[in-house]
């Protein structure tokens, strides 16, 4: 097993040396620091590469692999004879060298025997395309957490051939959608190689015939993430496409997609020698890594019966959301058409074996679903906020029939954000001023006494950082702005107002998520008139959207393009910008510049939500019903909250949500953002940032979160 993870090293050191031969020698360990995501949140580490050529840098979608091998040769020389950035460089190589040789940490957690983190997306960086939105994102800021810990844990998911849909919206507001192929062989990634020098091969029965995948190996700090990747001319065309677009709407590749994820991550891991305490299934989609180890236990002599008592005992699993479509089903035939071979496999019949993904076991009409079947099949399960640990044992309680629905054994772990991808530089900077030395490291961070300190902070300074941080996000929001309108076909005097309109001092709001239908992003302008005052007053408010509709839910592409239909009436073009083809560069770009942070879901339906957290370690605000992870840190002084109890009555609720919006803009926010003193600081605004930061930073860090996992769910001590 030892010379299965030197191997595995090999692999990275091969495919560093061969990019350090387009680099001057004294550029050579950008080459390696390419090659490991710990750059990514580190303040220096993208400036590394953006100061040798920071054109080429945007370009390259901040891929340092395809910028370190396109930029030309004349940038890489006057880089090499820049004294200061190869200190720099030299100094990011010492820090990532001493970072790596750590031991691990004492949890209980052997490096050949680590957490697996099975997702099926992981958002590690943008230029890793391989995630939508908030489940993909939380999964990245984990595997980063446990980095920064030491803790072993290896990551495994799909490498997505085309990844999620790139958008553009026309002149009219419709969302269209494109997708562009991504070379693995340009990405911070490098394929897993045997001891005969050749690629690794797995292989999953699907649809009755074998389908081989490679594994590529993505290292994010100190832990692999796995990906696996269908693209192999032995394969047809259909099990091809398998890997190549995440959330498929074809829901028989869709369910081809989970099986290669789950039985597929489960053989990888055994290929590599990796033999896990515990598999944690992030959402329904890897739950049919049960399946392949029954498997195992099955062909070592044990029973059905006996397979799943022993695999409970190594499964966990975290349930996302209760919206129906985070919670898909397939019909027998669906199942039975992709794993033709399965129930004989695990030695038993099709009735028992879908049984475990009904909640009715013995009902045959009852399709299966992945959420149950990972329920039924994992020793511990969990939701992600307060809130959602509640709902979702009401939702699953069926499962439990003899047991209270207040007893039923779902717990909850509120999620979290990585605090060092998520907190801006100049905050950071604040902080290290301010806060005690050490602040950030895992024993303090939690801890609300290091956050006390936050209140020492001169209003003047804390004042200024958010101000730059806000000039900042406006400069680049006017640029991206202009082309966005240039695109649609806008005429130039329309598509240049923005350069003058989108104002640094003016109230800014911030709105960036998936646009789901169930986020109601259509109550903003609920009562159109309403809007426009409030956009044109004396004192304005300007918005900021962002965020992709689902290929197939075109009712969300119509609330999109409802709100554009607005876009004619001033002073609406001036103070309301969507940016189009959301990612995870536009939501730090948001939540570092914004004054206040929107979130208008329909409750009980948002499980946890985790912009709001990222915004407010940036000093913003929250403006949000009180629903999922903000139900719990709402403490009356630290944001605004909009009444959240469930309501059958949807039109209602949404008028009644709206106008609070409205009447907390109009009367509270509006009024305390703009009421400054003899030296121009809004002292009303300052005190509600810093009991943001001191009550929300250390509960909602990732930290807190890991931790929570570890005595709560993974239990490996």
């Amino acid at each position: 097993m030892k010379n299965r993870l030197v191997r595995e090293t090999r692999d990275v050191r091969r495919a560093t040396q061969a990019l350090a031969t387009h680099l001057p020698s004294r550029l050579a360990p950008l080459a390696w620091i390419a090659y490991n995501y710990r750059w990514s949140w580190d303040p220096d580490g993208p400036r590394l590469f953006r100061d040798i050529d920071p054109l080429r840098w945007v370009r390259c979608q901040h891929n340092p692999v395809r910028f370190l091998q396109e930029v030309t040769d004349e940038a890489l020389e006057k880089a090499a004879n820049d004294a200061s950035l190869v200190s720099r460089i030299e100094a990011f190589a010492e820090v990532l060298e001493a970072d790596l040789a750590r031991p691990p940490s004492a949890d209980g957690i052997a490096p050949l025997q680590p957490i697996a983190f099975f997702c099926a997306e992981f958002g590690i960086h943008r230029s890793l395309p391989i995630y939508s939105g908030g489940l993909g994102v939380l999964a990245g800021d984990l595997l980063k957490e446990a980095s920064d810990r030491a803790l072993p844990m290896v990551g495994v998911g799909l490498l997505y051939q085309q990844g999620y849909f790139r958008q553009r919206l026309d002149a009219s507001g419709w969302q269209h959608e494109y997708w562009i192929d991504t070379d693995p062989d340009l990405c911070p990634a490098v394929r897993v190689r045997g001891r005969d020098g050749h690629p690794l091969v797995v292989t999953v029965p699907l649809w009755g015939q074998v389908v081989s995948v490679h594994i590529w190996q993505v290292q994010v700090g100190r832990v692999p993430l796995f990906l696996l990747d269908a693209e192999l001319p032995e394969n047809s065309p259909l099990q091809r496409f398998v890997t190549d677009r995440l959330y498929e709407g074809n829901r028989q590749i869709r369910l081809a997609q989970y099986a290669l994820l789950g039985i597929g991550g489960v053989k990888a891991l055994q290929a590599l020698g990796i033999d896990p305490v515990v598999f944690h299934l992030n959402e329904g989609h890897p739950a049919t890594a049960a399946f392949e180890l029954m498997r195992m236990e099955v062909a070592a002599g044990a029973s059905f019966q006996e397979a799943c008592a022993k695999v409970r005992q190594r499964l966990v699993f975290t349930t996302h959301t209760p919206v129906p479509a985070g919670n898909e089903t397939y019909s027998a035939d669906e199942i039975r058409t992709v794993f033709p071979d399965l129930a004989p496999q695990l030695g038993t019949d099709w009735d028992t074996l879908l049984g475990l993904g009904r909640i009715c076991p013995n009902d045959r009409a009852e399709p299966a679903g992945m959420t149950v079947l990972a329920i039924r099949t994992s020793r511990c399960s969990n939701g992600v906020s307060r809130r959602h640990g509640e709902v979702a044992r009401r939702m699953w309680q069926p499962l439990f029939p003899n047991c209270p629905v207040e007893d039923v054994p779902i717990l909850h772990v509120t999620n979290g954000v990585h605090l060092p991808t998520w907190m801006a530089p100049p905050f950071r900077e604040l902080l290290d001023r301010y806060l005690a030395p050490g602040w950030s490291e895992t024993e303090r961070v939690t801890d609300p006494r290091t956050w006390e300190a936050v209140d020492s902070i001169p209003d003047e300074e804390l004042w200024a950082t958010k101000q730059e941080a806000t000039r900042e996000m406006v400069e680049r929001v006017r640029t991206h702005t202009v082309a966005d309108r240039l695109r649609q076909g806008d005429p130039i005097d329309y598509a240049m107002r923005v350069v003058d309109a989108f104002d640094p001092n003016v109230l800014t709001l911030g709105f960036a998520r998936r646009l789901a239908t169930y986020k109601r992003l259509q109550l903003l302008t609920q009562d159109p008139d309403r809007f426009l005052r409030l956009l044109g007053g004396h004192r304005p408010v300007q918005f900021l959207l962002a965020g992709k509709a689902h290929p197939l839910d075109d009712e969300a592409k119509w609330i999109l393009r409802r709100i554009f239909g607005l876009k004619s009436r001033p002073p609406l073009y001036d103070r309301l910008i969507f940016l189009e083809d959301y990612h995870m560069g536009t939501t730090r770009l948001l939540a570092g510049g914004c004054h206040v942070w929107v979130n208008l879901p329909r409750p009980p339906l948002e499980a946890s939500g985790t912009s709001g957290m990222k915004a407010a370690l940036n000093g913003a605000l929250n403006l949000s019903v009180l629903d999922g992870w903000w139900m719990e840190a709402y403490d009356g002084n630290n944001g605004w909250g909009i009444e959240g109890a469930q309501d059958a009555d949807s039109s209602a609720q949404d008028a009644r949500h709206a106008s609070a919006f409205y009447d907390l803009l109009e009367q509270e926010i509006i009024p305390l953002f703009y009421e400054r003193d003899a030296q121009g600081i809004p002292r009303g605004w300052v005190k509600r940032m810093k009991a943001a930061l001191r009550t929300i930073a250390p509960r909602y860090c990732a930290t807190r979160m890991l931790s929570d996992y570890l005595n709560n769910v993974y239990r490996v001590r």
